[in-house]
């Protein structure tokens, strides 16, 4: 099942099922009873992320290559940070570089995954069940905050309002299928930038759901980014960060392209 949020042509808010390139309006919660398509098709005003987010889980240097071009080691754990819910954005909708960033604005093209159900101490043979569905993410990155302004922390230079885009459709692990088996391409102005291999992730997603529930529960809606490939615009020569006019895409096998614009922020 490919689940889209979005408002109708009315601005209403909705869930909806791609079938064959259309958009059917769905009845139902994923989150309890789950989503069923009815037979009329709808038109998104706007897209919405797949889901709303309870909480947003991101994870670091989960490719080896990405961790060295910063000059880093594989880390001996998983590398967690977080994102305000508020950052979420939605497929076709901008990126907006925030009046408090100079020129450092960065894409992390990333797969994501959607927490189903509540979720603790959940073993990696378990931890495919929790998932509702998968979706194409970009980690927006102010890097100058992440590095020198967030107080050691990244979530500030993370988590500015848009710096979250998902979409466009939500994935259920049965139509996706091998999680560890899908390619992910990151391209600005139609240049590509990133391509990377799930396979390559230093902890695998059912490892990271294992790692993440430990003693910790996951709501149903947490979203869980899953780490970037090589290839960022901040580790090239010369750097490449993003500015308004730009258009960033994430692509990703199984799920489409999220595409985002880039604007000043108002």
């Amino acid at each position: 099942m490919r689940i889209a949020r979005i408002l109708d042509s009315n601005g209403d808010e909705t869930y909806a099922i791609k079938r064959d390139g259309t958009l059917f309006r769905a009845s139902g919660d994923p989150f309890a009873d789950g989503l069923s398509a009815t037979d009329v098709p709808v038109e998104a005003a706007a897209w919405l992320p797949p889901v709303e987010p309870r909480a947003i889980l991101c994870i670091g240097k989960n490719y080896l290559a990405h961790a060295q071009e910063f000059d880093g080691a594989a880390p001996e754990y998983p590398v967690l940070f977080m994102k305000n819910p508020a950052a979420a954005t939605g497929h076709q909708q901008p990126v907006r570089i925030p009046k408090v960033c100079g020129d450092e604005v960065d894409y992390e093209g990333e797969l994501a995954i959607v927490i189903g159900k509540s979720t603790r101490d959940a073993s990696t043979s378990e931890a495919l069940a929790s998932i509702l569905g998968f979706t194409c993410a970009n980690d927006i990155s102010a890097r100058i905050w992440q590095k020198d302004k967030g107080g050691s922390q990244w979530c500030r230079g993370k988590g500015f309002d848009t710096f979250a885009p998902m979409g466009p459709v939500l994935v259920t692990p049965d139509e996706f299928g091998d999680p560890t088996a899908v390619t992910l391409r990151t391209r600005v102005n139609g240049e590509e930038l990133q391509v990377g291999h799930t396979r390559d992730m230093l902890y695998p997603i059912v490892e990271l759901v294992a790692f993440l529930s430990q003693d910790t529960t996951l709501l149903p809606g947490t979203v869980i980014l899953t780490g970037t490939p090589e290839g960022v615009g901040w580790a090239r020569t010369p750097k490449i960060t993003l500015k308004p006019g730009d258009c960033v895409e994430v692509e990703i096998d199984g799920i489409g392209i999220l595409q985002s614009p880039v604007e000043a922020s108002p």
